[in-house]
């Protein structure tokens, strides 16, 4: 073999370097981890849907919770079964949580808690074919999601039938609007101590207390101009729904941290999946109907 062709089959083929891409540009986010023109954008249009509600024919109010409460069952599904293979009974969780919203209308907390614990037994039954494997880790997870999707949103559609049913949402609404918004901007402009930096470390103690000051006037305001309720009712009222935001947030967070993701969903740009607007808003509910109903009978 001659020389030439010994150089031939020595040579190596270096393949041409190829030029790096340019890395997509981030999208802007704030100091709080947040898309703000998107998390503002969503925020008016979903509060801009509730308002319009409100103020046509209220009653559509419990249609948009009801749309709310399916579609975060299924967001909370669906990262149960992706993280953790957890599978919880969803027809029976989804049927029975539109029949908690829809019964709480005309017969109040009776018809909520019928529906709640119907939908407890055919959880039961529906998860009996799959056999004894898991069946107590499927069954826990279908009962809470039961009681804390469903259940707790029923309390939302039960300030809606009084007459000044607008006025209940409202205060409800605003309530915890405040705290998030108040939290948010104290928390961004001087939160330097973590409330909670094993479960969410961007909460802090600053924030909190923005979060108490805003839900505090909000509620003094609501309920003494709203409804026929006194200001000092309003401060134990956004005290409390600060608290309860504040709990429903945490929650939410190391249930996340737990099956270790980052969002519910992905359904809302700046905010995640709509499970993760519910969250503050859903115990909120409970303890807003509980203070209404004390603090303004019908």
């Amino acid at each position: 073999m001659s020389q030439v062709s010994e150089e031939r089959d020595d040579r190596v083929d270096v393949p041409e370097p190829v030029p790096a891409e340019k890395p997509e540009p981030a999208q802007k986010v704030s100091r709080a981890g947040r898309n703000l023109p998107a998390a503002i954008g969503v925020g008016l249009l979903l509060g801009a849907a509730i308002i319009t509600s409100l103020l046509t024919v209220r009653f559509l109010f419990i249609g948009i919770i009801a749309i709310a409460i399916a579609v975060g069952t299924i967001e909370l599904a669906g990262a149960l079964k992706r993280a953790a293979d957890i599978r919880i009974a969803l027809v029976p969780v989804l049927v029975g949580g539109q029949a908690m919203i829809w019964l709480a209308w005309p017969f109040g907390r009776e018809g909520a808690l019928t529906a709640f614990v119907l939908t407890v037994l055919v959880c039961l039954l529906w998860r009996l074919p799959g056999g004894a494997e898991g069946y107590l880790r499927d069954i826990s997870a279908s009962v809470f999601a039961a009681a804390y999707i469903p259940l707790f949103g029923a309390f939302a559609a039960m300030l809606v039938p009084p007459e000044d049913g607008v006025g209940r949402v409202l205060a409800f609404m605003i309530g915890v609007v405040a705290s998030d918004t108040g939290g948010y901007i104290a928390g961004v402009l001087g939160g330097k101590h973590p409330m909670a930096p094993s479960i969410s470390p961007k909460k802090t103690w600053e924030g909190f207390a923005g979060s108490l000051v805003a839900g505090v006037v909000a509620g003094a305001l609501t309920l003494s101009l709203l409804l026929d309720g006194h200001a000092w009712q309003g401060v134990l009222f956004g005290a409390a729904i600060v608290l309860t935001a504040t709990l429903g947030d945490l929650v939410e967070s190391l249930i996340k941290r737990d099956l270790g993701v980052k969002d519910m969903g992905n359904m809302l740009p700046g905010h995640g999946g709509l499970m993760d607007r519910l969250d503050s808003l859903l115990p909120s509910a409970v303890v807003s109907w509980l203070l209404l109903s004390a603090f303004v009978p019908v």
